[in-house]
């Protein structure tokens, strides 16, 4: 089974993949990461070096990497599915969930990380509202053809037995 997780920043698409990884008992990998580890620079510094166009390439790179996977659960970065055709390789690879938060979720969670994310950084939180608002209608076409659609408050509780239950 290769399980993908979608959704905007700060949805809580690697905390989900940690709980289903201890209860479906298949590896878990965090996209981002994996990309940082390959090019041994932070997500920020490929931003700067290379800029989003640069960043994308890298990650299209690496999710191609996971097609000689057999079972795993991948959290994506929020804008994945929406370049390099990403989506489409995902869904026709395994199935994907889109965590959906709203944006007033999102943007409590992302306030505490603004210098962390190249995306967000420098914006305040009128801004970082707009802008969350903004990115979501512009992704949103690409997240709903996800194989599957969730908030993480159905998550909470059984919400996690309904998602294992279905992909073990």
């Amino acid at each position: 089974m290769k399980l993908f997780l979608i959704g905007m920043p700060g949805s809580g698409k690697t905390y989900a993949a940690e709980i289903l990884k201890k209860k479906l008992k298949i590896p878990a990998y965090d996209l981002d990461s994996l990309v940082e580890m390959m090019e041994e620079k932070t997500i920020t510094e490929i931003f700067e070096e290379g800029g989003e166009e640069a960043f994308r390439k890298v990650e299209a790179k690496m999710l191609r990497l996971f097609k000689e996977k057999k079972k795993f659960i991948l959290s994506t970065g929020g804008g994945t599915p929406c370049f390099h055709s990403n989506i489409d390789w995902m869904n026709k690879e395994g199935q994907t969930v889109w965590i959906d938060e709203p944006v007033e979720v999102l943007a409590e969670r992302l306030s505490k990380e603004l210098d962390q994310r190249p995306l967000l950084k420098g914006k305040n939180e009128t801004e970082l509202r707009n802008y969350l608002e903004q990115t979501l209608e512009d992704r949103k076409p690409y997240y709903e053809q996800a194989s599957q659609k969730v908030s993480s408050k159905e998550l909470e509780g059984s919400g996690y037995k309904k998602l294992v239950a279905e992909y073990a």
